[in-house]
């Protein structure tokens, strides 16, 4: 999900903001990739769906971001009442297929022999040596991504955009604005960048919204070094109880949408294990009831957030009446889903089977209790301390007898594409 740029937590402008774009102005010159200043070619032109947007549209160069009013758009007079767009994503790397492509030719032309003058250049020198000696910098993880110029396109299209139509472009109606895009990641990025654009169309001279990205880079090396070192460093200084209360909202929203109950499968992932750690019980009633000694009275497995959180919320705990999202804030201030709270460093969830006699009765039961984090967890079912094993069994029932692991897990089938 893309977020809005009017509709962003309200994070405090100073300190954070202040820190975002100290950040921000640093990394922003460590560019190693990427040119600052347009480069022309003679063949700029010519370069089909690969031109640049600039070299197909020159107006731009003087002021990228001023808007281009085509004399032949309708004056102000005519209200505009909606815009659809089709925009395709921004400058992007080339595809891993492409590199190396490129990486064998570069191979071929280093391994000419001497002498070998076939690759000359029109002024008659030897281009193919200068070839083999030009440094190959694209490496397999580009892969078709989108580059800062991308994003950097994205961003002054959104400015042009909003500024030639402000009526359709108007506070009013960003909070309407709706945003679709492929699953691409540059088409993602794309979307996101030109939400950006947007921000910064808004909100002049405050940064965009993906510096919460370096925003969170400080606030959790506050935690690392309180976690690791014990000690609170002056990360911690920059931010308020305020601040921290938005970030860890957050950092709950990835939780909740990546592992929680964002989406189904997150918690279907997690059937498989749910229905071993039942299998294990299951094996010690039996041993229990034939007189056999338990074969494994302990059984501690180690594992991840990712671990605990789909557990916890296939078995129902956590659960809020709405979704978390980034529009209810406020709303989820009271929220029962805090992952902070549900899955700190070395958090645990332990399933205590018991072998109850009745006083009354001669008959024996065997009662189960869970403890979170070395805290009783009231059953899901009953909010009762303890329960029957046959009745937790035949509460999660549906889980324990099918978890369609195969059918929830398929991937689907990916088209081969020869784009370069």
């Amino acid at each position: 999900m893309l977020r809005g740029p009017c509709r962003l937590f309200r994070v405090s402008v100073a300190p954070v903001a202040a820190l975002a774009v100290a950040l921000v102005s640093s990394l922003s010159r460590c560019s190693l990739l990427e040119p600052e200043n347009s480069v022309v070619s003679p063949l700029s032109p010519y370069f089909g769906t690969k031109t640049r947007y600039e070299d197909a549209n020159p107006g731009l160069l003087p002021d990228p971001e001023a808007p281009r009013r085509d004399p032949q758009l309708l004056e102000e007079t005519c209200t505009p009442v909606q815009l659809v767009a089709l925009i395709r994503h921004g400058t992007r790397y080339p595809t891993t297929k492409q590199i190396r492509k490129l990486r064998q030719l570069h191979g071929l032309l280093q391994a000419r022999g001497p002498g070998d003058d076939r690759i000359r250049a029109a002024g008659g020198g030897d281009l193919g040596a200068v070839l083999a000696n030009w440094p190959l910098w694209y490496a397999d993880w580009m892969d078709g991504q989108l580059v800062e110029k991308g994003r950097q396109d994205m961003r002054q299209l959104a400015l042009r955009l909003a500024s030639l139509f402000p009526v359709l472009f108007s506070r009013e109606n960003c909070g309407r604005l709706q945003l679709v895009t492929s699953s691409k990641h540059r088409c993602m990025d794309s979307g996101a960048a030109f939400l950006q654009g947007l921000w910064q169309h808004y909100h002049p001279g405050l940064p965009p919204p993906d510096v919460a990205d370096l925003i969170q880079v400080a606030f959790f090396t506050c935690s690392f070094d309180l976690a690791i070192k014990g000690v609170k460093s002056p990360w911690c200084d920059v931010f308020d109880i305020d601040d921290a209360k938005v970030l860890e909202y957050l950092n709950d929203l990835k939780q909740y949408w990546k592992r929680g109950y964002g989406y189904t499968i997150n918690s279907q992932s997690s059937c498989t294990l749910f229905q071993d750690i039942f299998q294990h019980l299951d094996k010690a009633v039996e041993q229990k009831q034939s007189s056999q000694p338990v074969s494994s009275p302990v059984i501690l497995q180690f594992g991840h957030a990712e671990t605990l959180l789909p557990l916890l919320s296939l078995m129902g705990y956590f659960k809020d009446k709405e979704p978390l999202t980034a529009y209810n804030y406020k709303e989820q201030m009271h929220r029962k889903f805090r992952s902070g709270h549900i899955v700190p460093y070395a958090s645990n969830l332990i399933f205590v089977l018991y072998h109850c006699k009745n006083a009354k009765t001669p008959k024996e039961e065997f009662q189960v209790q869970m403890l979170l984090n070395e805290k009783v967890l009231p059953l899901a079912h009953s909010q009762e301390t303890v329960s029957l094993y046959e009745d937790l069994k035949n509460h999660y029932k549906d889980i324990l007898q099918s978890c369609h692991t195969s059918e929830e897990c398929e991937l689907p089938k990916v088209n081969t594409s020869d784009e370069l």
